[in-house]
């Protein structure tokens, strides 16, 4: 879900963790311990390792030590700010085949969602990832795939070629995304505006989102020094 998820997609990026998310039953906590274990994995600051903080949305992060994964940090979920619960998001999952095998990552509109954060680096790789969509499968895309650009494309110049290519659905979009109002128009300056604008809000939200489950660290913080 994470940043190796952006380079399966083609959004190039060097990320020196593995981000999963994970439906957080006792079944399934017990076979990723296990996993953890054989990975010689330790929990690093807080919080621990438990079902009731993987649910109430924090982030349980590990440092391996097993030979060949030396020093990587595997940064473990299970609710994502904007997404549904891990049933839904296994449905929508993606299937990449590598040569290490399969690997199942979110679907390309999902990760796009998780990645709208207070983080500078997301923004940018929101952008590459949808333009690398976009490139590979050309003005020719079936309409939920148009339908996502529409919604997700944040360079305006391609966002006005979508518009003009799919007018209708992107009429029909504007409530939910006003700035198309901009692209329909052409107005590259609005529609840049817009971004600027939606981004702003989608901060804000993580921020408010993230502030309790902070203040909560801070509390296991502090009981650990004692």
């Amino acid at each position: 879900m994470g940043g190796q998820a952006c380079v399966l997609y083609g959004g190039a990026e060097f990320s020196r963790d593995t981000d999963i998310v994970v439906l957080a039953d006792d079944d399934n906590l017990g076979r990723l311990a296990a996993a953890v274990a054989e990975l010689e994995a330790d929990v690093v600051a807080v919080p621990p390792f438990s079902r009731s903080h993987l649910e109430a949305g924090h982030a349980v992060h590990f440092r391996c030590r097993a030979g060949g994964v030396e020093g990587m940090r595997l940064d473990v979920m299970a609710r994502i700010r904007g997404l549904p619960d891990f049933t839904t998001l296994w449905q929508r999952r993606t299937t990449i085949d590598t040569a290490a095998g399969p690997i199942e990552a979110l679907s390309l509109p999902d990760l796009v969602t998780a990645k709208k954060t207070q983080r500078d680096k997301d923004w940018p790789m929101i952008t590459r990832l949808v333009e690398a969509d976009y490139a590979a499968h050309g003005p020719r895309a079936d309409t939920p795939r148009t339908v996502f650009w529409l919604r997700e494309l944040r360079t305006p110049s391609i966002l006005v070629d979508v518009t003009r290519s799919a007018a209708d659905v992107s009429a029909s979009l504007v409530p939910k995304r006003p700035l198309l109002a901009a692209a329909l128009a052409a107005d590259v300056a609005g529609v840049a505006a817009g971004l600027a604008a939606e981004e702003a809000r989608e901060r804000e939200a993580d921020r408010i989102y993230w502030a309790p489950l902070r203040q909560e660290l801070e509390r296991l913080r502090l009981e650990r020094r004692r």
